[in-house]
């Protein structure tokens, strides 16, 4: 018995099977066509760049992407909530001055 297989994206397909390469994906029913198809799963992720230390904090960082400028803190419960606040308020002045130093180095 022979059966005919419609494969999605043949020539890269083709290219890794020559290679030697395994080609991961799913095998199904095409509903238009009543072919059985393959289609190959697509694993390369997106290379994207890596945040940029702007500087780093005495409870967390600050942070450059492509889009964002990124702030993370992260202060312990157990020193209660008066210098907590406190300690949320000294950091985020010291990352407003790190953005602003940032800032200034650009234009320079």
């Amino acid at each position: 018995m022979k059966k005919y297989i419609d494969i999605k994206d043949a020539s890269e397909l083709l290219d890794s099977i020559v290679a030697g390469k395994r080609v991961e994906g799913v095998l199904f029913k095409d509903k238009n066509t009543g072919c059985i198809t393959f289609k190959a799963y697509k694993r390369k992720a997106a290379k994207r760049r890596c945040d940029r230390l702007l500087r780093h904090l005495e409870h967390g960082w600050v942070k450059e992407s492509t889009e964002r400028i990124k702030v993370y803190e992260s202060i312990p419960k157990v020193i209660g909530t008066p210098r907590l606040l406190t300690t949320l308020e000294r950091e985020t002045k010291e990352a407003s001055m790190a953005i602003i130093d940032y800032a200034l180095d650009l234009e320079d």
